[in-house]
């Protein structure tokens, strides 16, 4: 179709749609423009006053016939102003072209008429190729592969098909810094388009539309699959406390199989772990899995979540995604204030006293200026009570604060608990409580401004009757790791129905911009809902409120049975979600997590101080482990463009699993971060989305002044390349007005008017 139309508007307008898209159009008149338009008027003149002295022939008549003459005057005029269309070209063997070719391991899939995409590739752009032979008539042609990154080639020989990232936007930085200070008049790239690479394509396509460098690209391979399926992303928290179980969100995308099952399952360092059997949605392109993965010992796992292939599947290899989850041993502690003996503050520290990597740390008000304190490391610590430094705060990952007055804590104090989720990036949660929230007086206080519910100024009368609350999750809440009481979501959801109503003496607003509603409380007189468990992100850190006085019920109700462990469940889950993601004074991360054997890989590394200020004069390296155990330390540096933030790269050769720990010194002060981990994965993070994405490559080439091509209408690139404004060009005038649609026009005039004439009688 397209090259049918090509060829209807060649022959109708003598040049192809390229020298059209191409080209200044401009007129070259034979003689001077304003005695053409003289002519023209008097050309018009000349019509209308012969017309308007023939009476005889109705004024309808004289209209049309004088129009038709009309038109063909000025047809007439106009190819005497004589149009061209004015053209750039690149001068024969004076330019480079660039040839990228991708060389990822989604060009391995076979879904090009039987052949696989890199085939296809070799095929079109080989030395012996009548596109690459038209090509080197007219241009050095320099050939780049791609994955990650892009290095020069000899052609399509050497392409394998190995990178495990398509990173277009480094491919084309690389290219155009290769030939920097050469007459590089565009670039051609060919690749299915499926970028994962992460880099600013934005910038990139700017950098060379400012050179006018245009960039041709060709997609390769099927636009969407028949019937596929594909775990195109997992969810997973990079690191874990052990001891507990982790939900995982596996997202599947769907191509013509919808309704029917497929058995999901997860592995950790090749061991099966979980598996999940699944019905597909009738409807939609996604699907989203949660799996579960149970307790695992301290360590670093590779986690592999795999999908049962289908019958007559187009594609399996984008069955499988591979990721890394760091699991810690602990004790994490915790800092629990409470003003006054109650049951929430026995019941909450006896529930995860068992937890090995959970250390709540007690502080109740006994009497004025006396605290019992449990849990502490030695006689000194909170012995004048609550902290009063941010050395001595910053030391907890999370703050829970029971039922006491906002009195009790001091201006600086509560300035340090705002600071400690906003800088330090801890976790708050606050519960309900008859001296808590505004009947403890905190409304307008800096801790108020950090939580995610807006506290009412006007306080309940904590002597009334509290409101007596069914709790149930919201659809948020069912899916959160924090909430799953059993060991799947069916039974968790009929365990949170069962368990009996709590209590709440507090007058609580609406949730905040940003926050989110895990728990609903309906009112059993009411029947109206109230948000009990909230929580929003504040800084670096996570606010919480949990808006009921008597949670101990989920253990000591008559309703519950003695071995129940649903209360213990419930705060074990809530605390470790709540100090999950809290940062250590030194943190390092490799970017991207996870990269093929051979790619390079950027360190980045956050350094503080005792108080969690930023720190940029520190000497801060990486220690890097292989998965073969050799040792080698990377140095990183400074960045300018973020206090306290140190960067380093290397190159990860071999695959597996490494271990990565950040080192900072300051004079006599030293400060390891805990591990962290990278994956070197050959598995090929680009086949989880491998339909060509077509939209991305008109988007590349349509800002940089090219176009894209799909791969049967490749051919026609070799004529487009040359009309170019980058390297060494000429500027070529081409005559428009002797276009075979001007003389059709013309005679289509003269003959309607002929024919008109004898169609009313007057010829």
């Amino acid at each position: 179709m397209g090259a049918a139309f090509e060829s209807v508007v060649q022959f109708l307008f003598k040049y192809p749609t390229r020298v059209f898209q191409r080209g200044d159009f401009v007129f070259s008149p034979v003689v001077p423009a304003w005695v053409l338009g003289l002519g023209a008027l008097v050309g018009l003149g000349v019509v209308i006053a012969m017309y308007r002295r023939v009476s005889t022939i109705p004024l309808r008549d004289r209209i049309i016939l004088g129009g038709l003459r009309a038109l063909a005057i000025l047809l007439v005029l106009a190819c005497l102003m004589r149009p061209t269309m004015v053209l750039s070209s690149a001068v024969a063997q004076r330019n480079l072209l660039a040839v990228l070719l991708d060389d990822s391991r989604s060009m391995r899939l076979a879904d090009v008429d039987g052949t696989t995409r890199l085939a296809a590739e070799q095929k079109l752009l080989s030395d012996s190729s009548e596109i690459v032979k038209k090509l080197s008539e007219r241009f050095a042609l320099r050939f780049f592969r791609f994955g990650a990154d892009a290095h020069p080639s000899t052609g399509t020989a050497g392409l394998t098909g190995s990178g495990t990232r398509t990173d277009i936007a480094s491919a084309l930085n690389s290219t155009r810094e290769e030939l920097a200070g050469l007459p590089l008049s565009g670039v051609i790239v060919m690749t299915d388009g499926a970028d994962n690479g992460g880099s600013d394509l934005s910038a990139s396509l700017l950098a060379l539309r400012a050179r006018r460098i245009p960039v041709y690209t060709v997609g390769v391979g099927q636009e969407r699959f028949a019937r596929d399926i594909a775990i195109s992303s997992v969810a997973a928290p990079p690191t874990i406390l052990t001891g507990a179980n982790t939900i995982i969100e596996a997202v599947v995308s769907l191509r013509g199989v919808h309704g029917e099952k497929t058995v999901l399952s997860v592995e950790a360092n090749g061991r099966i772990v979980g598996t999940q059997e699944t019905t597909l949605p009738d409807k939609g392109d996604v699907a989203r899995v949660r799996l579960r993965i149970p307790p695992l010992a301290p360590g670093t796992y590779r986690i592999a979540v795999k999908a049962k292939p289908l019958d007559k599947e187009t594609v399996t290899e984008n069955n499988e995604y591979h990721t890394v989850i760091e699991v810690r041993p602990g004790p994490t502690r915790i800092l629990y204030v409470e003003g006054e003996p109650r049951p929430e503050f026995a019941f909450l520290r006896r529930a995860v006293q068992t937890d090995t990597a959970l250390q709540v740390v007690g502080l109740m008000r006994s009497a004025d200026k006396k605290f019992l304190r449990l849990g502490v490391r030695d006689s000194l610590e909170l012995v004048t009570g609550f902290p009063t430094t941010k050395e001595e705060l910053f030391q907890y990952r999370a703050i829970i604060i029971g039922s006491i007055e906002a009195s009790f804590f001091s201006g600086d104090q509560m300035r340090m608990i705002a600071d400690f989720v906003n800088l330090r990036g801890g976790g708050l949660i606050a519960l309900g409580g008859r001296a808590a929230f505004a009947e403890g007086e905190f409304t307008g206080t800096p801790i108020a401004d950090v939580l995610p519910l807006a506290l009412d100024r006007t306080k309940n009368d904590t002597g009334a009757t509290p409101l007596t609350l069914k709790i149930h999750p919201t659809p948020a809440g069912l899916g959160h790791a924090a909430l799953q009481l059993r060991d799947n979501e069916a039974a968790s959801a009929a365990r949170w129905d069962s368990l009996p109503p709590l209590t709440s003496v507090n007058n609580l607003g609406a949730p905040r911009s940003g926050a989110t509603v895990l728990l609903m409380g309906r009112d059993v007189n009411t029947k109206n809902d109230i948000p009990v468990l909230t929580f929003q992100r504040y800084g670096r850190g996570v606010s919480a409120i949990l808006g009921v006085q008597d949670s101990w019920l989920w253990r000591m109700d008559t309703s519950v049975s003695a071995d129940d462990p649903t209360y213990a469940t419930f705060w074990r889950q809530l605390l470790r979600w709540l100090v999950e993601a809290v940062p250590d004074q030194v943190d390092i991360v490799a970017v991207p997590s996870r990269v093929g054997p051979g790619e390079s890989v950027t360190l980045r590394a956050h350094v503080n101080d005792s108080t969690f200020g930023d720190v940029n004069n520190a000497l801060v390296s990486a220690h890097v482990i292989s998965p073969s155990g050799v040792a080698s330390d990377v140095p990183m540096e400074w960045s300018l463009r973020e206090d306290g933030s140190y960067s380093g790269k290397f190159v990860a050769e071999e695959a597996g699993v490494y271990s990565l720990v950040a080192e900072a010194r300051r004079g006599r002060d030293t400060t390891r971060s805990v591990s962290s981990a990278l994956l070197a994965d050959d598995q090929g993070a680009d086949v989880e989305q491998a339909e060509l994405r077509s939209s991305l490559l008109r988007r590349i080439a349509q800002e940089t002044g090219g176009r894209y091509y799909p791969l049967a209408e490749a051919k026609r690139m070799s004529d487009d390349v040359v009309f170019t404004e980058a390297g060494v060009t000429v500027r070529d005038a081409r005559d428009l007005w002797d276009m075979p649609i001007v003389f059709l026009l013309l005679a289509l005039l003269l003959g309607a008017e002929w024919t008109y004439r004898r169609w009313r009688g007057l010829a």
